[in-house]
C-alpha cells in the first residue's frame, strides 16, 4: 500500500505533459512485454572458439609453440630519429580561450613536448618497463607478447591467476601501478598476473590479414592461458579489453572461473527502453537507483550529445584508419596529441574546460609519454587502429558474441567518469550472473591507470564472493 502512495503521490506531482509522456511509456511497456513474452527464445550459452591464422602467407603445418623471454630495448640511433622529428614540428596556433574543445591545445602540447625533448629520460623508462618479465610466443602466426608477474611465495595463501587487458590507447603499461597491489597477499588470496598486449598494440605483432576482431583475439588469448598451463582463471578489462574478456568468457565459460570489468557494453533493446522513459521519474520501477539517475540523466545530454563531441577519433578509425595512420605514425608530436587528448576528456570531460586539458592531475608525463613511446618505438598506432575498423566494420549487434548472454560469474567497477553509465539493471540484460556492482566514487576510462588502488579492492571484493559461493 505505501509502495502503491509512492506512486499516486509521484503520477500527479507530475507535469500534464509529463503525466502524458509516462502513460505513453507505459502503454508502449505492456505491449513490449507481450512482444517479449511470446518471441522470446532460449539463447546459447557459448559461442564457438573457430581458429584463425594471421601471419604472412598461408598457414603453416606446425608452429613453434615455445614461450621466449623478451626485453624493451632502445638505442641512441632510436632516441636521435625521435628528436630530430620533434626539433621539425610545426604548430598550429591556438584559438583565444579555446582550452580542449577543439582537441590538445596547441600551447600546452608545446609545454609537453619540450619536457618530452629535454626531461624525459626514455632508456630509464625502459628499464622501468623491463622490472617485470616480458615473453613472446607464437599464436595463429603472430608474436604475442606478455608479461607474466608471479607473487612473492608465501605460505597459506591462495594464488589465483588472472589475465588482464587493456583497450586503446592505453598499453599493458597501463597496469604496472596496479601489479604490486594484486600480486600482495589480500586477506590470503593473491594473484599470478598474465597481462598481454592485443595483436597490433605495442610489442604484439599485427595480422598482416584483415578480419582480426575481438574474437580473434579473445581465441589467441584463450590459447595462450592454455599454453602457460591454466585451465581456470580470471579475468579482467576495460574499453577492447572488456569486449575481449567478455568473449573469452563466452568461447570457453568452464574456463572462467570469474570476469571483472570497468567497462560494459550492454544491449540495447526493450528494458533500456522503458528506463529511459520512465527512469527520470520512478527509477525504482526500472531498476535504477538514485545514482544511476544522476550518472545518466539528462540522457540525450550526457549520452548521446556528449558522444558525439567525443568520438570523432572512432568514425575516422573504424572507417580509414590507414589515412589518419599515416600522419600520426610520422610525427611523434601528432602522435602524441593524438592519444593524450584521450587521457585528458575521459579521465574527465570537465578537463575540456583546463588550458592544460587536466592532463597532470591524475597521471605523470612520464607515465603518459611512456605509454607514448611504447606505440612510437613499435609503429603501432596504425594497426591499434584498425581494430576498431575490424570490430565495427559490421553491424555489432548482429555478431554472435552480441547475441548470446555471458553466465560465469561478473562484477562491475562503475567509475563515475567513464564516458557512458551502464547500470548493473541493464548489464544484467546480458551478463546473467552479476555477483558483484560498485559504484565508484571517483575515477574514469583507465581505472587502473588513475585508481589502482580502487581497482584493486574492488577486484579482490569481487573474487572473493565467487571463491566463497
Amino acid at each position: 500500500m505505501q509502495r502503491l502512495q509512492v506512486l499516486k503521490d509521484t503520477f500527479f506531482g507530475l507535469s500534464a505533459a509529463q503525466q502524458q509522456q509516462l502513460l505513453i511509456g507505459s502503454a508502449v511497456a505492456a505491449g513490449g512485454i507481450m512482444a517479449y513474452i511470446v518471441y522470446k527464445r532460449k539463447k546459447p550459452r557459448t559461442i564457438p572458439l573457430g581458429d584463425g591464422w594471421w601471419g604472412v602467407g598461408e598457414k603453416t603445418l606446425s608452429e613453434d609453440q615455445k614461450i621466449y623471454p623478451f626485453q624493451v630495448e632502445t638505442s641512441d640511433k632510436e632516441i636521435e630519429d625521435l628528436y630530430e622529428r620533434i626539433d621539425r614540428t610545426r604548430y598550429a596556433d591556438p584559438l583565444e580561450d579555446g582550452k580542449f574543445h577543439y582537441g590538445f591545445n596547441s600551447t600546452y602540447l608545446k609545454k609537453v613536448v619540450s619536457y618530452w625533448r629535454h626531461e624525459f629520460d626514455w632508456k630509464k623508462q625502459v628499464a622501468v618497463l623491463n622490472k617485470y618479465p616480458h615473453f613472446k610466443t607464437k599464436i595463429e602466426g603472430l608474436d604475442v607478447h606478455f608479461i607474466h608477474v608471479r607473487p612473492p611465495h608465501r605460505e597459506n595463501q591462495k594464488v589465483l591467476p588472472i589475465m588482464i587487458v587493456h583497450g586503446w590507447p592505453g598499453s599493458f603499461y597501463e597496469f604496472y601501478k596496479i601489479l604490486p597491489l594484486l600480486t600482495q597477499s589480500h586477506d590470503g588470496v593473491v594473484f599470478e598476473v598474465i597481462c598481454p598486449s592485443i595483436p597490433g598494440y605495442g610489442f604484439s605483432e599485427a595480422s598482416h590479414k584483415q578480419g582480426f576482431n575481438s574474437l580473434a583475439a579473445a581465441r589467441i588469448f584463450l590459447k595462450l592461458m592454455e599454453r602457460l598451463g591454466f585451465s581456470q582463471f580470471y579475468l579482467q578489462g576495460g574499453d577492447w579489453g572488456s569486449l575481449i574478456t567478455t568473449n573469452m568468457a563466452q568461447m570457453k565459460p568452464q574456463c572462467v572461473k570469474g570476469l571483472h570489468l570497468n567497462m560494459c557494453m550492454s544491449n540495447r533493446g526493450f528494458k533500456v527502453l522503458l528506463s529511459l522513459l520512465i527512469g527520470p521519474y520512478l527509477p525504482f520501477l526500472v531498476g535504477l537507483s538514485r545514482e544511476d539517475v544522476r550518472r545518466l540523466f539528462p540522457f540525450f545530454e550526457k549520452n548521446v550529445f556528449e558522444m558525439l563531441r567525443e568520438s570523432g577519433y572512432f568514425h575516422i578509425q573504424a572507417t580509414k584508419p590507414d589515412t589518419a595512420g599515416c600522419g600520426v605514425n610520422d610525427s611523434p608530436v601528432g602522435l602524441a596529441a593524438w592519444i593524450l587528448e584521450k587521457f585528458s576528456s575521459w579521465a574527465d570531460l570537465k578537463n575540456r574546460d583546463l588550458e592544460d586539458g587536466g592532463l597532470e592531475r591524475k597521471f605523470s608525463l612520464d607515465d603518459l609519454l611512456t605509454n607514448v613511446m611504447i606505440y612510437w618505438t613499435t609503429g603501432s598506432i596504425t594497426s591499434s587502429m584498425r581494430f576498431y575498423k575490424e570490430n565495427l566494420g559490421s553491424n555489432l549487434n548482429n555478431r554472435v558474441d552480441f547475441k548470446t548472454e555471458i553466465f560465469v560469474p561478473t562484477g562491475f567497477a562503475a567509475f563515475p567518469n567513464e564516458l557512458m553509465h551502464c547500470p548493473k539493471s541493464w548489464a544484467q540484460i546480458r551478463y546473467r550472473n552479476i555477483q558483484s556492482y560498485t559504484f565508484m566514487p571517483r575515477g574514469g576510462h583507465f581505472a587502473a591507470f588513475e585508481e589502482p588502488q580502487l581497482l584493486a579492492d574492488d577486484l579482490f571484493n569481487f573474487v572473493k564472493k565467487v571463491e566463497k559461493s
